[in-house]
C-alpha cells in the first residue's frame, strides 16, 4: 500500500508541477462551480430537447438525487478515510505548487465524482440524441478533475476513485431513470 501512496504522490508532484503562476487564474476559474453555469444551462437545454416534457421532471429529480448522493458520499469517505489533502501533507510541503487549499481531508474528489456522474448519466440517457455529447462530457470531466490536481487539493488517486464512483452512480441512476420514465 505504501508503494501505491508513493506513486500517487509522485504523479501528483509531476502533474501539479506542470503548472505556472501564469495559468493559475484560469485553473482557479475552471475548478469553481460558477464558471460552469453556462455549460450546465446548455446541458439542461439538451435534456429538455431530448426528453418528453411530461417526463422531464423525473429526469431532473434523478440528476439532483445523483449529484447529491455523489457529493455526500464523497464527504462520508473524506471523514471516514481521513486522508490528508496534498496541500495539508507535511511530506509534500515545499515540493508542490500550492494554488489554494481546501478542507483537511480529500479522499475522494466530489468534483470528479459529480462530473463523471453527469458523463455516464447523460450519455446513457440522451447520448444517442447528440453524437458528440459523450466526448464533450468526458473532456469536460477530465478538465474539471485535472483542475483539482493542478491547484493542489487532490491526488490523482482521489480523482480516479471519485471518477469511478461517479461513473457507476450515473450508470445505475440513468438506468433507474429510464425505467421510471418509461413507466409513466
Amino acid at each position: 500500500m505504501n508503494e501505491v501512496i508513493s506513486l500517487d504522490q509522485q504523479l501528483l508532484l509531476f502533474l501539479n508541477g506542470l503548472g505556472s503562476s501564469t495559468f493559475d487564474p484560469f485553473w482557479l476559474l475552471v475548478t469553481g462551480k460558477w464558471f460552469w453555469i453556462p455549460f450546465y444551462v446548455i446541458l439542461l437545454y439538451l435534456v429538455y430537447k431530448a426528453v418528453p416534457t411530461k417526463k422531464l421532471i423525473f429526469v431532473l429529480i434523478f440528476i439532483a438525487i445523483g449529484i447529491t448522493i455523489s457529493d455526500q458520499l464523497a464527504s462520508v469517505f473524506k471523514h471516514g478515510v481521513e486522508r490528508l489533502r496534498p496541500c495539508h501533507e507535511p511530506l509534500l510541503m515545499g515540493k508542490m505548487r500550492l494554488v489554494i487549499c481546501g478542507g483537511k481531508y480529500g479522499f475522494y474528489s466530489a468534483h470528479a465524482s459529480s462530473s463523471f456522474f453527469l458523463v455516464s448519466f447523460l450519455t446513457i440517457l440522451i447520448g444517442k440524441n447528440y453524437r458528440y455529447l459523450p466526448y464533450i462530457l468526458v473532456v469536460w470531466a477530465f478538465i474539471v478533475s485535472y483542475s483539482r490536481i493542478y491547484i493542489g487539493v487532490h491526488y490523482p488517486g482521489d480523482i480516479a476513485f471519485g471518477a469511478g464512483v461517479g461513473f457507476l452512480l450515473g450508470g445505475v441512476l440513468a438506468n433507474l431513470t429510464k425505467k421510471v420514465v418509461n413507466r409513466n
